[in-house]
């Protein structure tokens, strides 16, 4: 298998689904359309919406089910970066090698761009729901899998521990618990909704899962690492945020070889957790070697 062209491919169908999902009409809120394709059209790998479609590939499934949700994931992974990048927050000029969202449409619209793209993702999905009711409790534990995985359990729990982290020495313990709910939580549940829209078994989601927590802790980590020798112009974003805002990271914590180590480990878990599955495991596998050893 061809990983890039298998990405390019994936990134292909979602680039044009967000194309055709996102309004652009030309209406006395068209500032806010603006703004919210501005982030979601601004050169994002899309990595959460093909993790989906991939679990969807995976079980055996029907893409057109799936593609609503996948977006809906893209749609609330670009709200949070809106309001990462906040002053308020992260306080970032560049994403992605272009100026965040408040820096070129201000904060108010910036934050009413990230609320909107969020309710929007909501309302695709619950359009899916509507228009096709076949397999529905499906569709609805999807849902509920992406609202969790993003709610107060999830990715906010994660955002808020993170906030109230800064300018303090934390333990692991501690670190663990923002990187699994603040990144991890978007990574498993894209991987998850995918797999129970399609109709996975329960050994697959079991395995599906478990592969799942192990990338998304191991891409976090190596997030943290390339804040330390990442190439600013890949990564299209300044480096040495986390250390100049005082956040504490895997290096901080457990030192810079002992974070590879660990993004190693945990690369050697999720493949363990799907191999057994054969050829179907292909693509899951090379992408998670690809994600613990990216450059950007």
């Amino acid at each position: 298998m061809d990983l890039k062209l298998e990405l390019q491919k994936k990134a292909d169908l979602i680039e044009d689904s967000l194309e055709k999902y996102l309004p652009k009409e030309n209406s006395p809120q068209k500032h806010i359309f603006d703004a919210m394709r501005y982030s979601i059209f601004a050169g994002g790998k899309r990595l959460r919406p093909i993790l989906m479609l991939a679990a969807c590939d995976f079980v055996g499934g029907n893409i057109d089910d799936v593609l609503p949700f996948a977006c809906a994931i893209e749609m609330i992974h670009t709200y949070s970066l809106i309001h990462d990048d906040l002053p308020a927050m992260d306080n970032d000029d560049y994403r992605r090698g272009k100026p965040t969202n408040h820096k070129v449409y201000g904060e108010g619209i910036a934050i009413l761009a990230g609320d909107a793209l969020l309710n929007y993702a909501f309302e695709l999905m619950i359009r899916a729901i509507s228009k096709n009711h076949k397999n529905l409790e499906r569709k609805v534990l999807a849902m509920k899998e992406i609202a969790e995985a993003s709610g107060i359990y999830g990715m906010i729990a994660g955002q808020v521990v993170d906030l109230l982290s800064e300018n303090k020495k934390i333990d692991g313990t501690k670190l663990d618990f923002i990187h699994n709910h603040k990144t991890a939580a978007l990574i498993i549940a894209p991987i998850r909704a995918g797999a129970i829209l399609s109709g996975a078994s329960k050994e697959e989601l079991e395995a599906l899962t478990v592969f799942a927590k192990n990338i998304g802790l191991g891409f976090q980590i190596r997030d943290d690492i390339l804040d330390i020798i990442g190439d600013e112009k890949k990564l299209g974003k300044k480096v040495g945020s986390d250390t100049e805002n005082q956040k504490s990271t895997y290096p901080s914590v457990y030192g810079l070889d002992a974070s590879k180590k660990k993004v190693d480990e945990l690369f050697n878990k999720s493949v363990k957790a799907i191999e057994h599955f054969g050829s179907r495991s292909e693509f899951f596998i090379q992408l998670s070697n690809y994600l613990v050893k990216r450059e950007y």
